[in-house]
This record gives C-alpha cells, structure tokens and sequence, in this order.
C-alpha cells in the first residue's frame, strides 16, 4: 500500500489569504497546505478520499490515470470542492463516487448538472456508489470499513483499509467506532490547531485519540495556520506521531 498526502490544510489552506503571520510567511515548503486529502495505491486500485477544490492543482503533479473510487468523507465544500474537475478523467470511463444518501442528496442540490439523468457534453461522468456507515464495501479487491465519527453535530466518515485507517474533521468518537480501529498500524488523524474548536480536534485532543487507537504511527493532517510552523511542532510530538505534509509518501 502507498498513500500520498494530496493536502493536509484546514478549509481555508495555509496560507490563508490575507495573513502574515509566522506560518503563513514560512518558507518551509511544509507550512503550505493545500485542503486536506489523500491518494491510496493497493492491488492496483486507486482511491482518492475527498475531492478538494484544490483537486485540479493536486493532479496536476501526478500520472495521469484511472481514479478507481473516491471516497467522501462529508458535505462540506473543502471536501467535495473539486467534483468538476473529475471531467479529464472521464476519459478513463464513469468516476466511481462512494458516499452515503444524505451526502449525495446535498451534492444533487448544489451541482444538479453533475448528477443528470441526461447530461450535455463536457460534464463529469459520474456514478454514485452509495454506503451505508454500518457495512463494509469493496473497490475491486480492496475492503473498506466506514467509520462513524461526529464534527461537532454532523456525522461524518472516517474509513479503514487493512492496517491503515484516516480519520477527518473529527470532534468525538463513540467507543464501538475506536473499537473497529484497534489493530491498525498507521493512523491519519485531524489536528487543527493547539486551542479548543467547536467542530474538530485541538492537537492534544488529537493526541489523545490516538494514545487509545495505539498505532504503530500516526500522521496529523487538516491543520490550520495556528497549529504553528511544521518544523517545531513537529520535534515536540511523540516519536510514533507526526505532522504530514503536502507530497508526503508513505509505503507499507
């Protein structure tokens, strides 16, 4: 299994638009976050979770080729942003979208042209694969577990996939779903910043959750400017956690 960290930045990326501060004027490449997602490489599928509205710019930098499933994670738009941009890979044949009714009711609302019994030329060809948050699924030879997480008062999805599991915008975390993550050898967690946030983890709250999955290594993503520079976060966290960052590798 590979995966690459596409974008690990919060909904407004680092840096934010109109700030100075020490993050968003670093010039270490690894304090500038696209919005947050990931490319997955197993048994010859590829599945990208979220499509972000940074997608285009995210693809630009990789081979061009077959895109077998994304996988949504929620509604808002840093998540599903980028659904127009799927349009050159139509070329491969119809994009396999995994996502739960509600999610596909809302996408039906706001990009009807996308999801069209008949559509006009020049438009993503798409197929919604529905789930269901209490039943795996399966991309071609691959297994996917949901897992049910709160943001804030919105259910959302994090997913497992054999000893890898990614977890976003998460708030809290019902014990049965942490049950269905023990055993997981790397772990993809959000950590917006250091101070409380109504919606999604603080970076000790992060920590935390962590410390009961027990991975043998954890990787922070969705960070805002305020978590602070990569570099010196980065040397005060555990030895088996750390932040990612935009082009990050890891194989396993």
């Amino acid at each position: 299994m590979k995966v690459k960290f596409l974008g690990t930045g919060t909904s407004t990326g680092v840096p934010q638009i109109g700030c100075r501060c020490e993050v968003c004027s670093s010039g270490d490449s690894r304090d500038k976050r696209l919005r947050t997602s990931v490319m997955i490489e197993i048994d010859e599928v590829v599945i990208t979770i979220d499509c972000t509205p940074d997608f285009r710019q995210q693809m630009l930098s990789l081979p061009f080729r077959k895109i077998d499933a994304i996988l949504f994670t929620h509604e808002h738009y840093d998540h599903v942003g980028g659904i127009d941009d799927l349009r050159p890979f139509s070329i491969f044949g119809p994009v396999n979208l995994y996502m739960e009714e509600h999610l596909e009711n809302r996408l039906r609302e706001r990009m009807p042209y996308c999801f069209a019994e008949h559509k006009y030329g020049g438009v993503p060809d798409l197929i919604v694969r529905r789930i269901n948050a209490n039943e795996d699924f399966q991309v071609g030879t691959v297994q996917v577990t949901p897992i049910r997480v709160m943001h804030y008062r919105l259910p959302i999805l994090g997913f497992r996939i054999r000893n890898f599991a990614y977890l976003t915008d998460v708030k809290t975390i019902e014990e049965a779903e942490i049950d269905k993550l023990k055993g997981v050898d790397y772990l993809v967690v959000n950590a917006l910043r250091k101070t409380e946030h109504i919606s999604h983890q603080t970076l000790y709250q992060a920590l935390t959750l962590i410390e009961k999955i027990k991975p043998n290594n954890a990787y922070l993503i969705h960070m805002s400017h305020e978590i602070g520079l990569h570099a010196k976060v980065n040397d005060e966290l555990p030895d088996h956690v750390a932040l990612a960052y935009d082009g990050l590798e890891i194989s396993f």
